[in-house]
C-alpha cells in the first residue's frame, strides 16, 4: 500500500473506541482523531485544528502548478513544504458523456493562491459533485484574507477584452466549462490540457453535446498572433493568453484579426466590501452563523471532507472522514454541518469527498508525508487542489 502512495506512509484510523486522541503537529497545528456515531453506524474522523492567531502559521492553496492537472495530497504537501493538508474542491473527473473529449482535472470553483487569482467558477449546471444546497453557487468559496481571518464568501469574475471594435466581456478564466455564448481566457496557469471541454455542455446540463460554433484567438504581448476554428491544447507561455469563444462569443472573436492590438483585464471580485483574499478555494457552504443551511441532504451518507470556521475566523477545523470499510458509511451533508457545529464551528464548508477525501501530516524535516485516514479507494486519488497548512519554527 505504501508504495502506491508515492512515498507517503498510510496510517489510517485507530480502532473505534469513542475516545479522542490529540497531538501537536507543529506550532499552532493540532491533529485529532475520534469516532462519530452516525445514523448508519460509527464513522471515524480525522481533524486538523489550525490557530491562525499564531504568527508562525498560514493557510495556502496546494496545487500541482497548473489548474488543469492533478496530484496526490501527500505529493503536494511534500513539494510545497506544508506540514498538513486536506483535499480541496470537486473537479472534472470524467467526460464519459463527451466521447473524444478528455477530462481536464480542473476544479469547479474559484481558486486564489498567494493573493493571485488562478481560475473562476464553472456554471452551476456544469459542476461535478452532489447537488448544491438551495441558494448556493459554484462561486462560493472558503478563504483567508490579508487580515489572517478565515471566512466564507463568493467570488465572481469581472473582465473584458478591449478591441478596435469595442469591449468584449469575459465569461470565464481558466475553467473547464464556459457559459453558453461567452468568451473565456486561458493563461499559463491553465497548463497544457486541451481547451476543448470548455465548449461542451450547457449552463444547466453538463452532459449536453459540445458546441459546433467555436473559435479561438491567441494573444501575445497585446496583439493577436493566431486564430483557429476549434479550441486547441498545449502549454501557454507567459505573456500569452488564449481566448476561447462559443456561440455568440465565437462570433465576436471572429471579428478580431492578426496583428490587432487588444487589452485584456480580469479579476475575481468578492460580493460586498471585503478584505482581499490571500487564499480561496471552491466547494459549498453547509453552516452559517451557527445554523445549518436549509435543504441540506440528510439521506445520502458518504466519506466527506469539510472545513469549519470558529473563534471569529481565527481558527480553522479541517475534517476528513475515514474510508476504511468499517467506517465507510460516513456522514450525510446535514451530518457534516451538525458535526462541525458540535466542534465549535460557526460556519462550515463542504469539499470533495468519497475517494478524494484525504488528510495528510508531515513532520518538520521529513521528505515523506503521512496519510492519516484510509482513502476509500485504498490509494490516494490525485486531486487538483487542497488546503495546505504551513508552519515555521
Amino acid at each position: 500500500m505504501g508504495s502506491l502512495l508515492a512515498g507517503a506512509a498510510l496510517v489510517g484510523a485507530a480502532p473505534a473506541s469513542g475516545a479522542q486522541s490529540t497531538r501537536t503537529i507543529a506550532p499552532g497545528v493540532q491533529y485529532s482523531e475520534f469516532d462519530i456515531a452516525a445514523a448508519k453506524g460509527v464513522t471515524h474522523a480525522h481533524l486538523l485544528s489550525v490557530d491562525l492567531r499564531n504568527p508562525h502559521v498560514r493557510i495556502g492553496l496546494l496545487h500541482p502548478g497548473a489548474v488543469a492537472a492533478r496530484a496526490t495530497v501527500s505529493r503536494l504537501v511534500g513539494a510545497q513544504g506544508a506540514v498538513a493538508a486536506v483535499n480541496g474542491d470537486f473537479f472534472d473527473i470524467t467526460e464519459a458523456q463527451h466521447p473524444g473529449v478528455a477530462a481536464t482535472g480542473s476544479s469547479d470553483g474559484p481558486a486564489i493562491a498567494n493573493g493571485r487569482p488562478l481560475k473562476a467558477a464553472v456554471p452551476n449546471g456544469q459542476r461535478f459533485g452532489p447537488a448544491l444546497p438551495p441558494g448556493t453557487t459554484t462561486k462560493d468559496v472558503l478563504g483567508v484574507g490579508t487580515d489572517r481571518r478565515a471566512r466564507l464568501g463568493r467570488l465572481a469574475l469581472t473582465g473584458s477584452v478591449s478591441t478596435l471594435q469595442g469591449r468584449l466581456k469575459l465569461g470565464g478564466l481558466n475553467q473547464y466549462a464556459l457559459p453558453q455564448g461567452s468568451i473565456g481566457a486561458y493563461t499559463s496557469d491553465w497548463g497544457s490540457a486541451s481547451r476543448a471541454r470548455a465548449t461542451c455542455g450547457t449552463d444547466t446540463r453538463r452532459a449536453a453535446p459540445c458546441s459546433r460554433n467555436t473559435y479561438e484567438v491567441t494573444i501575445r504581448n497585446g496583439r493577436v498572433i493566431a486564430t483557429a476554428q476549434r479550441p486547441g491544447s498545449g502549454r501557454i507561455s507567459a505573456g500569452t493568453t488564449v481566448l476561447v469563444g462559443r456561440e455568440a462569443g465565437a462570433r465576436k472573436l471572429r471579428g478580431l484579426f492578426k496583428g490587432e492590438r487588444v487589452l485584456l483585464q480580469h479579476r475575481l471580485v468578492a460580493a460586498g466590501p471585503q478584505v482581499p483574499y490571500t487564499f480561496a478555494i471552491g466547494g459549498f457552504p453547509v453552516l452559517r452563523h451557527g445554523t445549518p443551511l436549509l435543504g441540506l441532504d440528510a439521506t445520502t451518507s458518504a466519506v466527506r471532507t469539510a472545513v469549519g470556521i470558529k473563534d471569529s475566523g481565527h481558527c480553522l477545523l479541517l475534517l476528513a472522514l475515514d474510508g476504511a470499510p468499517r467506517y465507510r458509511s460516513g456522514l450525510t451533508v446535514a451530518g457534516v454541518a451538525r458535526t462541525l457545529r458540535k466542534l465549535g464551528a460557526t460556519d462550515g464548508f463542504n469539499l470533495d469527498g468519497g475517494g478524494s477525501s484525504t488528510l495528510v501530516t508531515r513532520t518538520w524535516g521529513a521528505s515523506a508525508a503521512t496519510v492519516r485516514n484510509h482513502p476509500s479507494m485504498g490509494v490516494e486519488r490525485p486531486v487538483p487542489n487542497g488546503i495546505g497548512v504551513f508552519s515555521r519554527p
